[in-house]
């Protein structure tokens, strides 16, 4: 099984869309018994108590627009141990790959990069829509990175 955690700054936007496009490419593939896929953030700004917010009205009506539906997904802010418990760990800009690196001690068997590393984009970073309100823009960098990713891993 190959196990994926996406990661973005609150984890309300870019990275459970991440989470759910991959979720829904894989079981259109009909091989999302091979796969575990998560979501999580760098911060705690999302997470009041022991409960995280949903994710973010217009992102999840993106996602409902194509088909996609994320509810029950609250956000939660990732662990050093999550380091070991996946294989691959998905950043959406330079500052959560900093963040990620920083919380995780370090990179040492080589698991954290860039989504749109994966489809040609090197360095280039998702779209983020909290700041843009262009959810159309992060759809697409989201799909193409995760699309690749996917035929990458396979």
């Amino acid at each position: 099984m190959i196990r994926i955690l996406f990661i973005c700054h609150g984890n309300i936007c870019r990275s459970p869309m991440a989470e759910f496009v991959m979720k829904d490419l894989v079981t259109k593939a009909g091989i999302e018994d091979l796969f575990h896929i998560e979501s999580a953030a760098t911060s705690s700004e999302e997470i009041w108590g022991n409960k995280g917010n949903p994710v973010y009205p217009p992102a999840r009506r993106k996602l409902m627009e194509h088909g996609i539906d994320p509810g029950g997904k609250r956000a939660r802010r990732t662990v050093r141990e999550d380091y070991d418990r996946f294989d691959v760990l998905i950043g959406m800009d330079h500052a959560n790959i900093r963040n990620m690196k920083r919380i995780y001690g370090g990179d040492p068997d080589a698991k954290v990069s860039l989504l749109l590393d994966h489809c040609g984009r090197y360095g280039q970073e998702v779209a983020d829509p909290w700041y843009t309100d262009n959810f159309d823009e992060t759809w697409d960098d989201v799909l193409r990175g995760c699309t690749a990713l996917l035929a990458e891993l396979m």
